[in-house]
């Protein structure tokens, strides 16, 4: 039996090319008995349409504050619900803003406002992942009591070979796995 049996996780995704290895993590949670909420950031919505994340995690998605500008998505109640929230891919921008206290999105929001574990999985390029203030920021997060998801080694969207890929969705579900047991 899955240690995620009934566990409440929110995704927050990010936008990059990764962002298709999200959908296999909502779709390997809810098979794992988990349930899942999904928050996608503007951006992330050009690489994977919300229609999809809806209909993997059986959930709404959340992709800002207000629903058509009329009803309020209470970021602080949903960054309540959750046991974990799960940042995958966590992009350099939004890890940065995580990391300075920005809140401009529906992720953001509910980042600062959860009460459970936060995980993230970065996922950029090579260079990206090996600058200082990249490394800075992921350090930050860290003493903030955020989990990393290291970055895998491997082909990257550029056509480089390095670290900076985000972690299978596999390996994401380990890390919760291990924690929850």
């Amino acid at each position: 039996m899955s240690n995620l049996k009934n566990k409440k996780v929110i995704i927050g995704m990010c936008g990059s090319i990764a962002a298709y290895k999200t959908a296999f993590l909502v779709r390997l949670l809810v098979k794992n008995g988990a349930e899942v909420k999904v928050i996608m950031t503007a951006s992330a919505s050009q690489f994977i349409t919300p229609l999809t994340l809806s209909t993997l995690s059986r959930n709404n998605v959340f992709s800002d504050l207000t629903d058509d500008g009329t009803n309020w998505n209470n970021h602080v109640e949903l960054g309540l619900w959750g046991d974990a929230m799960v940042i995958a891919p966590a992009s350099a921008n939004t890890i940065g803003k995580m990391a300075n206290g920005i809140c401009d999105n529906m992720l953001l929001a509910t980042y600062l406002s959860a009460k459970c574990p936060v995980f993230f999985a970065p996922a950029m390029d090579l260079d990206m992942w090996k600058h200082k203030s990249i490394k800075r920021n992921v350090e930050m997060l860290h003493s903030f009591g955020n989990i990393l998801i290291p970055v895998e080694h491997g082909e990257l969207a550029s056509g480089l070979t390095g670290d900076g890929r985000m972690a299978e969705p596999e390996h994401i579900m380990q890390h919760l796995e291990d924690y929850f047991s």
